[in-house]
């Protein structure tokens, strides 16, 4: 089974490059940011809860994240693999993730890292917002608050993906099928 973490700044393009690996290697992708709005407009149990910590400006708990990620990974119990988009965000949410995946006798394969320079990052999150009407890529104060909580908060999970051999960076800046080349051939070396 291959189970790829997809990691990367606000920006550098996991949405693109999860839906091409998606194809080519017939995996689920998982995007923790649309399980958390499946599950709150569908009303499930676990998004009744999650909404109660939102609606309080709260971060939802890692036990009720992961439990919906659990959900959707039994529902799929045929898939080749999963792209996890979107988490783990902190080492104690990898940590879970990995205890999880033990239980089912699989693991996390690689964190494919999208290396993105800063400046670039504003420049493709301002064309985002131009394109996709997301007013919070639109405004430069926002943005830099995105790419900061990336830094401080988010960035240090790649180290415990580092300590287990897993990580690996991919150079996020070229054309999309140049990026998307780049991926490929790190998964099936």
């Amino acid at each position: 089974m291959l189970n790829i973490v997809l990691f990367g700044p606000p920006g550098a393009g996991k949405g693109t490059q999860s839906e091409r690996l998606v194809e080519k290697y017939q995996l689920k992708h998982l995007s923790t940011g649309d399980i958390f709005r499946a599950n709150i407009k569908g009303e499930t149990e676990l998004g009744v809860l999650a909404k109660s910590f939102i609606d309080r400006g709260a971060l939802v708990p890692d036990e009720v994240t992961i439990q919906m990620l659990e959900s959707e990974v039994d529902q799929n119990p045929d898939a080749n693999g999963f792209i996890f988009d979107g988490f783990p965000r902190t080492t104690a949410q990898a940590e879970a993730l990995d205890a999880f995946l033990a239980g089912r006798s699989t693991e996390i394969t690689k964190m494919l890292a999208l290396e993105v320079a800063e400046d670039e990052l504003r420049v493709r999150l301002a064309k985002r917002a131009e394109v996709s009407g997301r007013p919070d890529d639109a405004n430069p104060e926002v943005i830099q608050n995105r790419i900061n909580v990336y830094n401080n908060e988010t960035a240090p999970v790649a180290e415990y993906y580092k300590s287990q051999g897993k990580y690996q960076g991919i150079n996020g800046v070229g054309s999309i099928d140049e990026i998307t080349s780049r991926l490929f051939d790190a998964i099936d070396a």
